[in-house]
């Protein structure tokens, strides 16, 4: 094939590369970030069928396969226009980096005003990718939220220091009218004298969460007080920032 003309698109994304590479490798995660019917068949030669919750078909082909950190297939739709099956090669490779995973996305086309028709769609369908992981990667979301609040009423110290590791990272921070804190040399005396000053309080989550990119939204309540707790997952599941907003 010639194809001169191509699209990059990198993203990074708050899982490890072998959590998101499962999302080539099973036909139902597939779907999940494609649309219903999608499917993959993982080895080379294996077809790639999508199907755009518009109605829209396209099909390929698995050129190249290498879990979990590279995957090479054609791309094309079924009606043949704007590009016919086969017609277009997409190039997706996974890198471990501070944030998670650093995906990079080529895709090359023969047409210039082909490849110009697809920049939102990847930008679309990639942001759609990074939202699937995440909630997969973090489905656990609310409870982690709620033991966070439990934490904090908890009277046992070193029960409640060994919480907090279990939840968060040594180095998470933690802000908001009345706190300034970094890392646990911070928190758990803040905690402890938080307990001291307002015996008794117990903060516990008010309604559902709200969760996009592994950032977590939590509204709290806690006898006449209340509030919105903004929490910051980090790949590895944990805790990694807190910023506070009383009502």
């Amino acid at each position: 094939m010639n194809l001169p003309h191509k699209l990059d698109r990198s993203l990074t994304i708050q899982a490890a590369p072998a959590t998101v590479f499962r999302f080539f490798q099973d036909s139902d995660r597939f779907a999940r970030w494609w649309g219903p019917g999608s499917t993959i068949d993982p080895r080379p030669g294996g077809r790639i069928y999508i199907r755009h919750p518009t109605g829209v078909e396209t099909v390929g082909e698995v050129v190249e396969i290498d879990p979990p950190g590279r995957i090479v297939f054609t791309y094309g739709f079924v009606s043949g226009n704007p590009i016919p099956p086969g017609a277009s090669l997409v190039t997706i490779t996974l890198e471990p980096s501070p944030g998670g995973t650093h995906l990079q996305l080529r895709h090359d086309f023969a047409e210039a005003n082909v490849r110009d028709e697809h920049v939102q769609g990847w930008r679309f369908q990639l942001s759609l990718f990074a939202n699937v992981v995440a909630e997969e990667t973090f489905a656990d979301a609310a409870a982690l939220v709620d033991r966070w609040f439990e934490a904090w009423a908890d009277t046992d110290e070193a029960h409640r220091e060994a919480t907090f590791a279990e939840l968060a990272s040594p180095a998470v921070t933690y802000r908001d009218r009345y706190s300034m804190l970094e890392g646990f040399e911070d928190l758990l005396p803040h905690v402890a004298a938080a307990q001291r000053f307002m015996p008794g309080i117990r903060m516990t989550r008010a309604g559902e969460i709200r969760h996009c990119q592994g950032m977590v939204i939590a509204d709290w309540s806690a006898g006449t007080m209340s509030g919105t707790n903004v929490f910051q997952l980090g790949p590895d599941r944990k805790i990694a920032a807190v910023t506070g907003f009383w009502s």
